[in-house]
């Protein structure tokens, strides 16, 4: 076909043409927005690589372990261990006050910390009686001390101790810590090499995020070293009760009620009784008349 006549059928079908190039148009522009605001530094930092390097540590380290439920860690050995108790002692009649000064003297010389204290007065007929409880954080080191002070208070009536492994859990957080660290740094290197304000933008909410999830984890990690550092005591002090305390005269409350009481049983007693009666005693009138009857025939 001669040149004049393909270029008069490109005259005749600008409009296709057109609308063709426009479809190429808008395809390559797809394939480009894909990369997510960021593909400037695909090539220059491997941003597809790090995406892949961050779904595999979503999938390893994506969850944060509970310290109840850690793996045990037998190759570490720094240990560590928190440790609970509770211990009831009975003190003796009149000597509660004495007894819960000599608790507190030892929270203090030993500069621990009364975080709740809880005392109740019990009324029982001839005197008064106290129970108080109290809960104690103290430091680890001290605890034992602490423990056998506490029991020269008073006559230990029981005594629980709970002691608790979180060695597993503490170094998979330390492991996770370190994993969030190294994706911050790589965040903060994107960052340097960006150069569209659009990437900036993207990129500075990852790292706010990321910065958020190192802090919670430093928390954590904080919080399961005071555990470890500070056990925790729950002291019991109850007042010994004397063997004539629940011995009282009787009220003449009580034993107008009783008489009441009495009353109303024998009149209820009486009025069930007394038809049944009534009904016996014409039975009886009939019985008898019935055989006087045949004695005069």
């Amino acid at each position: 076909m001669p040149i004049k006549s393909q270029l008069s059928k490109i005259k005749e079908n600008w409009l296709l043409l057109v609308i063709v190039l426009i479809v190429v148009a808008f395809l390559n522009f797809g394939n480009t927005a894909s990369f997510g605001g960021i593909s400037s530094l695909a090539e220059g930092i491997g941003f597809e690589k790090m995406a892949a390097q961050d779904a595999a540590y979503s999938r390893g380290y994506g969850i944060i372990p509970s310290p109840s439920y850690g793996d045990f860690a037998p190759d570490v050995t720094d240990r560590k261990i928190t440790k609970s108790s509770s211990i009831t002692i009975e003190t003796e009649t009149g000597s509660f006050q004495d007894a819960e000064s000599k608790l507190k003297s030892i929270v203090k010389s030993t500069n621990s910390y009364l975080l709740n204290e809880n005392v109740n007065k019990y009324d029982s007929g001839w005197k008064t009686y106290y129970s108080g409880t109290y809960q104690i954080k103290v430091d680890s080191r001290k605890y034992n001390d602490i423990i056998s002070q506490l029991k020269g208070t008073g006559e230990v009536k029981s005594f629980s101790e709970n002691a608790e492994d979180i060695t597993g859990s503490y170094k998979n957080l330390e492991i996770e810590l370190d994993a969030e660290k190294q994706r911050l740094a790589r965040y903060q290197e994107m960052y340097k090499e960006a150069i569209l304000t659009a990437d900036k933008l993207q990129i500075s909410d990852r790292i706010f995020d990321q910065e958020r999830t190192i802090k919670y984890l430093e928390d954590s990690i904080k919080n399961m070293d005071k555990q470890v550092d500070y056990s925790t005591i729950y002291a019991t002090l109850n007042e010994k009760q004397s063997e004539y305390a629940n011995i009282i005269f009787v009220k003449f409350s009580d034993l107008v009620r009783s008489l009441v009481e009495s009353i109303n049983g024998l009149l209820t007693l009486i009025f069930v009784v007394a038809p049944y009666a009534v009904a016996a005693a014409i039975l009886w009138f009939i019985v008898r008349l019935f055989r006087k009857g045949k004695g005069k025939k």
